[in-house]
């Protein structure tokens, strides 16, 4: 299946085969660019309250994704945690 050069890129950036993408690994990295972008509009526009809910639903589930991560591989959970910048569970 074909995915955007972005997604691929993403994908790639963290490590992980451009062909899995419904991995936990592929799918932390993509919500990941995308709590990324939306931060970034969030703190732009303060008063965009329907975004900033939508945030925290992005950041919920990348917990969630997290989560069972680093239940059902934790050597894969440290790498991409280090490689995405991002704090631990």
């Amino acid at each position: 299946m074909k995915y955007s050069k972005e997604t691929s890129k993403i994908i790639q950036d963290a490590g992980i085969d451009a062909n899995n993408v419904g991995s936990s690994e592929a799918q932390i990295a993509l919500l990941t660019d995308r709590i990324r972008s939306l931060t970034e509009h969030v703190k732009l526009h303060k008063k965009d309250v329907h975004s900033r809910h939508g945030l925290v639903k992005l950041v919920s589930e990348r917990r969630k994704q997290l989560k069972y991560l680093r239940k059902t591989k934790l050597d894969s959970y440290d790498t991409l945690i280090t490689k995405l910048s991002i704090r631990g569970l």
